[in-house]
C-alpha cells in the first residue's frame, strides 16, 4: 500500500491536538494506518505519517477528522538499517576486491 504524508504549517498548529487528529485518521478511514507525526520546529510544520489504499481516503478521512491539512503527498520510506548493511556489504566487496589484485601482482 501507498505512504503519505499529510503536511500542516502554521504558527498555532497545536502537536498535541493534531497528533491526537491524525491518530484519529487511522481510526476512521477504512484501509488507512496513521504512523508517526514528524514535529519540524523551526518550520512550525508537521509531518504525519500514514499507509493508506489512496490519497482520496486518505483525504476524506482527514476532513472528518478535521485534521489541518496543506498537502497531501506521496512518499517512498527507506529502510536505513538495510541500506547500512549494504554499504558495508559493497564496501567489503571493494576491500576484497583491492586485496585480491594486490596479491596478484
Amino acid at each position: 500500500m501507498p505512504t503519505f504524508i499529510v503536511e500542516s504549517y502554521g504558527d498555532d498548529v497545536g502537536v498535541a491536538d493534531q497528533r491526537d487528529r491524525a491518530a484519529l485518521v487511522g481510526e476512521l478511514g477504512s484501509g488507512i494506518s496513521y504512523i508517526r507525526t514528524t514535529v519540524v520546529p523551526a518550520d512550525q510544520t508537521l509531518l504525519h505519517l500514514f499507509v493508506a489504499t489512496s490519497s482520496d481516503a486518505l483525504r476524506a478521512a482527514v476532513a472528518v477528522a478535521a485534521l489541518d491539512c496543506d498537502r497531501i503527498v506521496e512518499v517512498i520510506e527507506e529502510d536505513a538499517a538495510l541500506k547500512g548493511a549494504d554499504r558495508v556489504r559493497r564496501a567489503g566487496v571493494a576491500t576484497r576486491h583491492v586485496a585480491d589484485r594486490g596479491a596478484a601482482e
